[in-house]
This record gives C-alpha cells, sequence and structure tokens, in this order.
C-alpha cells in the first residue's frame, strides 16, 4: 500500500485528505498545532501526525514510514515550512507536489504591500484604529508603530500560545480578540465597526482564508484593506491534485 504524507492545517490540506480516502493508501496528516489536530479531516485511512517538524525530522519520518509522495498543503505564507518540506523531499528522492491556493485580482479600496514590514511603513503615515488580522507570529512589527497599544486591535487565534504571546507584546484588553475563523462578512463587518477600525490589515489568503469576506467587510464599513500579497510559487490547485489522484492513484 502506497504511503502518503500530507502536510496539512488549511482547508486544501483537508480536502485533499478527504479526497484520498477514495484510494487504496495510507495517510499521514501532518500537522504543528493541537488545534490542526482538532480541525484535521480524519478517514478510516488516515493517521494524524501532531507537531512541527525541522528538515532532518522530516527526512527521519520519509524514511521511517516509506513515504512515496508529499502533497504540502501548508499555509500559503508558511514559507520556511514549504522550503524544509521540498529539501526533505529532494535529499530522500520523495516525490512532492505542493497545493496552492486560489488567488485574488488586487480589488478597489485595497493597498498591497510586499511584507508586513511595507505595511507597517505605510501605516506609520496614517490615522485612526488598525485591526490586525494577520496572526500572532509577526504581530512584534506592529508594536513599531507609534501608539500601536492605543491604535491596534489584534485578532488571533485562541490558543493559549498566540494570547500569551500578544499579551507579552502590549495587544491585550480590548485589543486583543482571540477567536478563530474564517469569518462571514457580517462577523467581519462587526469586528471592523466595534473597534472603529479606519485600516484592516490581512494576508491575501483567498477564499479558503476568507479574504473576500474581510474585502466586502472593509469595503461596506469605508475601512482601507491592507493586503500582504502572497508569495509567488510553482505547484497544482487542490481541484488539480484531486484529478491527479485519479490518473496516478
Amino acid at each position: 500500500m502506497e504511503q502518503i504524507l500530507v502536510f496539512s492545517g488549511t482547508t486544501e490540506g483537508n480536502a485533499l485528505v478527504r479526497a484520498l480516502r477514495a484510494y487504496p493508501v495510507h495517510v499521514y496528516v501532518s500537522v504543528a498545532t493541537e488545534y490542526g489536530e482538532a480541525s484535521a479531516a480524519v478517514c478510516e485511512n488516515t493517521e494524524v501526525v501532531r507537531g512541527r517538524m525541522d528538515r532532518e525530522q522530516m527526512q527521519s519520518f520519509l524514511r521511517e514510514k516509506q513515504i512515496t509522495l508529499v502533497i504540502d498543503a501548508t499555509h500559503p505564507f508558511a514559507r520556511i515550512v514549504t522550503e524544509n518540506i521540498r529539501e526533505a523531499c529532494r535529499a530522500e528522492a520523495v516525490a512532492y507536489i505542493r497545493c496552492l491556493r486560489e488567488s485574488r485580482e488586487p480589488a478597489e479600496g485595497c493597498v498591497f504591500v510586499e511584507s508586513i514590514a511595507e505595511a507597517v511603513t505605510y501605516l506609520k503615515e496614517t490615522t485612526g484604529n488598525i485591526l490586525l488580522t494577520t496572526g500572532s507570529k509577526e504581530l512584534q512589527e506592529y508594536t513599531r508603530l507609534k501608539e500601536f497599544r492605543s491604535r491596534c486591535y489584534a485578532r488571533v487565534l485562541s490558543t493559549k500560545e498566540a494570547v500569551e504571546k500578544s499579551i507579552g507584546l502590549g495587544f491585550e484588553g480590548k485589543h486583543l480578540l482571540a477567536m478563530q475563523g474564517p469569518f462571514s462578512k457580517e462577523m467581519n463587518k462587526a469586528m471592523i465597526a466595534h473597534v472603529d477600525a479606519k485600516y484592516v490589515v490581512t494576508k491575501e489568503t483567498g477564499k479558503a482564508g476568507g479574504f473576500p469576506e474581510k474585502l466586502e467587510a472593509a469595503k461596506e464599513n469605508g475601512a482601507c484593506l491592507v493586503v500582504i500579497r502572497r508569495p509567488e510559487e510553482d505547484g497544482k490547485k487542490a481541484e488539480e491534485i484531486i484529478a491527479w489522484f485519479r490518473e496516478h492513484l
């Protein structure tokens, strides 16, 4: 039986795992966090593996489990993780497929930047409250903003790690919103209005990450959406990979 490893934690990853239940394969689903484990798609032929792996650990896992195919369905902004997965597969001569998320064309009312650091540089020249929806990992960048404690409202995952990190950086009380998305347009509108945000910072996460709902909510609230562009990658969309399953498995 073919052994497949799916690096998941995303909507696309779960869709691929569900599609694989129709084939005579054993699927290992790698997720980084407890939340990822709880939300992972679990089928009869799947086994969830929780915990972050470095490149050496990935290579060891590939050898130990005799993996023949790796599908990288990690978040489009998890650049270092993707690089490690790709290098581990190359070192062990294991087939690798990168799952791409659908992109969205630039829209009116958006400011596109290449990084969070560039977003901060832009926001330094503005006034008004800011709703941050880019997660807790790079939250420290926003502390470079003058009066960030009063201007910024951080929306992060409702995990102990994310909350403790945010508080440690100075985002606390009503300025810290611990919730799990993606959210509807109505919920986004309510939060933008609640914090009186003039700017909403997000990543170009596509439909699966709730980008259209954020865009519409910002427009209807008269807020400017500051968008971190997604890095360019080569790979296949989820539906293309599922079609590949039908031909090769």
